[in-house]
């Protein structure tokens, strides 16, 4: 069975009819929000970046833009030796465990969070200085910063914020903006590969005082974990997870950059996560002109263990089975080694009857 579809925005079809696909041809790569599905990925993210990329002549900087696990994967894509980071990076996911507290049902935000930045420091700890010095790649993490009453976290403030951005967001989405607003910190002097237009934006420079903060904020999931607040350099506020405002990355890349490689686990490309549920805002638009997308064949996915990719419902699913959970998660994800050697044996020959229209 076929694992691999690829999907192409119209200029995207047309180079590859014309020029095949190099990796010189790449400028920047997008990273879904999306949890434990972006584990799928896995084998994807070590040839890309492990093997292809930088096969490539350095001509300019490839921008990766991530939000939550898109954020972690391509911030583990800037250090030095990233087939082994990625390794660890699936191990350490798959193998996360939240201790329940006695007559609780789940974890307490606020002890997922320090759980969870405590790992974040395990696994990065000073490398922060590799993500941050990489000169072939500039790194572009996207976080949500809450806006008037959702500027400050609290029992009654926080549902009734996001409340109001749901109630926005149906009406349109750049309404949102009255609520929250995309904060993107970007490696040191790099220009954002997208324009703002299309939602409320600012831009943060990362450094080594930000950079584990800034990470743990685009992962920070509302009513999961608490929010971040106080990252240095960043207007003042409570940051939590970028997939809020930007989902799947439907951003309005630049023509400048070149094409945009996505490997994602899904062929719709969603704009923002309170878009989940309408439909509407799932067709590409011509903001996706340039991209490529990398997903999984449906038929595929059900091949896998429970006939779906793995999500954060497993959680609940295995409840404290914590070695079901690992044994399904990792039987997927070495399932999915089938998409990265479909992936390469394409790249061989690159056949455009292959690539369907996104």
């Amino acid at each position: 069975m076929t694992a691999l579809r690829i999907y192409a925005g119209p200029v995207a079809r047309q180079h590859i009819e014309q020029h095949g696909l190099q990796a010189a041809d790449v400028g920047v790569v997008p990273a879904a929000a999306g949890g434990p599905k972006g584990l799928i990925l896995g084998p994807l993210d070590r040839h890309i970046f492990g093997h292809w990329l930088p096969a490539a002549p350095h001509r300019r900087p490839v921008h990766l833009v991530g939000a939550s696990i898109g954020a972690w994967r391509m911030a583990t894509a800037c250090l030095d030796q990233p087939v082994a980071a990625f390794e660890r990076l699936e191990h350490d996911y798959i193998h996360q465990d939240f201790a329940l507290p006695p007559g609780c049902s789940r974890p307490k935000p606020q002890a997922i969070s320090e759980q969870f930045g405590a790992n974040l420091q395990a696994f990065y700890g000073p490398r922060a200085t590799e993500v941050l010095g990489q000169r072939r790649y500039h790194l572009h993490i996207v976080t949500t910063r809450g806006r008037h009453v959702l500027g400050r976290e609290g029992p009654w403030r926080t549902p009734l914020g996001y409340a109001g951005a749901f109630v926005t967001n149906i009406l349109h989405r750049k309404a949102m903006g009255a609520w929250l607003e995309r904060v993107v910190f970007s490696s040191p002097q790099a220009a954002l590969p997208f324009a703002t237009t299309d939602y409320r934006t600012r831009q943060v420079p990362l450094d080594a005082s930000n950079f584990h903060p800034a990470l743990q904020a685009s992962c920070s999931i509302p009513f999961v974990l608490r929010s971040v607040q106080g990252i240095p350099h960043a207007p003042p506020g409570a940051y939590w997870d970028g997939g809020i405002t930007d989902y799947h990355m439907h951003l309005p890349y630049s023509p400048d950059a070149g094409l945009v490689l996505y490997p994602h686990f899904q062929k719709a490309v969603v704009p923002g996560w309170l878009d989940k549920s309408l439909k509407w805002r799932h067709r590409p638009t011509h903001f996706l002109d340039r991209m490529v997308v990398l997903a999984p064949d449906p038929a595929w996915v059900r091949s896998l263990p429970n006939a779906k990719l793995p999500d954060r419902q497993d959680f609940t699913h295995y409840g404290r089975d914590l070695q079901a959970r690992v044994r399904a998660w990792t039987t997927a994800v070495r399932m999915g080694q089938q998409l990265a050697d479909e992936w390469a044996a394409w790249l061989q020959r690159p056949d455009p009857k292959r690539v369907e229209s996104l």
